[in-house]
């Protein structure tokens, strides 16, 4: 076994002994399926014959799942509401073993719902034909602020890191994030970003994992395929967010990491470029980055632990996680 591959296996079996904090938008999934009859006669739609219907973790809820299926304890912090769809969050967590102690039950929310509908023949592999938001921002008021605030400093105590998933319901306040950040720094403990509409809002972080659109609206640019914007990008926005490292996934052509005063470090797509599904792939790269930074990772080991990770997960259908023994093995393959 060369010293390399060692080394992240190393990193890999020190994966159970982290407790990863995680603070962000926890979304349900709704998934209806039913099978296609006729055309309407009341309008030009399908008529669907209702099968059944299955729920899981949305949003900030696919980095738990994923941390969950790699050993660690993750623990969320984050908002719902007083309703159905944040009792199913609730109820789900408690299943998979995930600490609810930490969410905030909020009278004046309504839970994000996403719901997908899929449908096909009887015997016929179903398809989505459509996708139902429900949406709402996390009110801003001031007792729920201070319980977010307090949450998270009792948590800095009992973490190895912090991942910050934003999925712009406001869960993550920007205030509060630089009031706590002092804390999480003073800890030495890695603060991860995935951020999907305000990645420059917060400043000082340990690393962030924007996709290559993200960066490009975000610094409003584009970077088509063109190396030299590629570079200028990710250390503007290295730069620009005050961070240590940035890692930029680019789908089928792998992922560059950025960091502060080296070369950009490119890495391939590990496996095929033909993907099977890409949902929640960006949930499994911060999970595994993350998590690999906790046990004592360098940012380019952890890239290539995160590389081999999402390189499995889309070869999945739907949002899905990987195990400890999957990564291994590609690993020691």
């Amino acid at each position: 076994m060369n010293k390399e591959k060692k080394k992240l296996l190393e990193i890999i079996d020190r994966f159970s002994e982290k407790k990863i904090c995680v603070w962000g938008d926890f979304i349900l999934d709704e998934y209806l399926y039913g099978n296609t009859r006729r055309i309407s006669r009341e309008a030009p739609v399908l008529i669907l014959s209702y099968k059944n219907e299955a729920f899981s973790l949305g949003g900030a809820g696919n980095s738990l799942l994923n941390l969950k299926a790699l050993g660690t304890e993750p623990l969320p912090v984050g908002v719902i509401g007083y309703d159905t769809a944040g009792r199913k969050i609730a109820h789900i967590m408690k299943q998979k073993g995930i600490p609810t102690e930490y969410l905030i039950k909020e009278k004046d929310f309504n839970t994000p719902i996403k719901t997908r509908i899929f449908a096909g023949e009887e015997t016929a592999k179903k398809q989505q034909i459509l996708r139902i938001d429900r949406d709402e921002k996390v009110p801003e008021n001031s007792a729920l602020k201070q319980k977010l605030r307090k949450l998270l400093k009792d948590l800095n105590n009992n973490s190895s890191a912090l991942i910050i998933s934003d999925y712009n319901y406001y869960s993550v306040k920007e205030d509060i994030f630089y009031q706590v950040l002092p804390l999480f720094k003073k800890s030495s403990i890695p603060i991860a970003l995935d951020s999907r509409f305000r990645p420059l809002n917060f400043k000082g972080i340990t690393v962030s994992t924007p996709n290559e659109p993200e960066v490009e609206e975000a610094l409003r640019i584009e970077i088509d395929d063109n190396s030299q914007t590629l570079k200028n990008a990710g250390t503007t926005f290295l730069n620009r967010e005050e961070a240590q490292a940035v890692l930029m996934t680019r789908g089928s052509q792998g992922m560059v990491l950025f960091e502060k005063g080296k070369t950009p470090y490119n890495i391939p797509i590990y496996g095929t470029t033909d993907i099977v599904d890409g949902t929640g792939a960006g949930d499994t790269v911060i999970s595994v980055f993350t998590l690999a930074l906790s046990a004592g990772a360098t940012f380019k080991d952890a890239a290539l632990l995160a590389n081999y990770a999402g390189g499995i997960v889309v070869m999945k259908k739907g949002t899905s996680t990987l195990t400890v023994n999957e990564l291994k093995k590609v690993i020691d393959s």
